[in-house]
């Protein structure tokens, strides 16, 4: 595959979202609407979500879109586009810049590309798997090895007692030097960069999920579910977490998680 027609898409999908999302941050008159499952959404979730797809569908006709918004077409196909308009509406409508937008490119059912896209921030991670770049600058895991010096995150503190084993969950972050609610896609941002050491989510979506692999593995990290195993085979039986770390840290966090 020639990635770079990839890649260049994945700048301007990050760029024309940007430009729906901007205007409406931190806007006190923002309209908000709850979801079937209770989550909020908003125009910008979805006119952001709307001009993506616009744009793959003008740029690559036969490939298939996997969205939070507007759900799947063509999810068969041998390219699949992942979008996550705003990962962390929450944040979003309560001004918090920790949003994100997600974006990944799925080849036969692998995720070979990724993006985590903080437009008020202008941070823009791309990851493919074997390197990751911050604003076009490569960037590592840190090399941490001992939970004592380890910045734990997480997006909900609630979650894993609600979703996961929350007994293992509270001795890690006990253990852990530092820890944090700098959640959602923003987390694992700051883990590929190398300023946090562990982010954690016991549930997530397909579309919270896919696009991060390439960012987290292309800086040296590993991303795994709850139990350790693969996150790709956990998404073939619907049932998605996440543990993202580096190699020095995760098998004992992957422990501390599961008593």
């Amino acid at each position: 595959m020639n990635p770079d027609p990839h890649v260049a898409c994945l700048h301007e999908l990050a760029a024309i979202s940007a430009e729906v999302i901007l205007p409406c941050f931190a806007q006190p008159d923002l309209g908000v609407e709850l979801k079937a499952d209770a989550s909020p959404v908003t125009l910008a979730d979805r006119g952001a979500e709307k001009v993506m797809r616009d744009l793959i569908e003008r740029r690559f006709p036969s490939h298939g879109i996997i969205g939070e918004e507007y759900g799947n077409v063509r999810e068969d196909a041998e390219y699949v586009w992942v979008l996550d308009p705003i990962d962390g509406t929450r944040s979003f409508i309560t001004a918090v810049p920790l949003f994100v937008t997600l974006i990944g490119l799925l080849h036969r059912g692998k995720p070979v590309l990724g993006a985590i896209h903080q437009p008020v921030l202008r941070q823009l991670m791309i990851g493919d798997g074997k390197t990751t770049t911050l604003n076009g600058r490569p960037v590592r895991v840190r090399p941490t090895t001992e939970l004592s010096k380890a910045t734990l995150l997480t997006t909900d503190p609630g979650f894993p007692a609600r979703y996961q084993d929350g007994t293992g969950f509270a001795s890690l972050a006990e253990q852990s030097e530092l820890y944090r609610t700098f959640g959602d896609g923003y987390g694992y941002l700051l883990v590929a960069s190398g300023w946090a050491d562990i982010m954690v989510d016991p549930i997530m979506n397909a579309w919270d999920l896919l696009p991060l692999i390439p960012c987290i593995e292309g800086a040296g990290g590993r991303i795994t579910n709850w139990q350790g195993n693969s996150v790709l085979e956990a998404a073939s039986n619907g049932t998605l977490s996440a543990v993202a770390s580096g190699p020095g840290l995760h098998d004992t966090v992957i422990r501390m998680l599961n008593p």
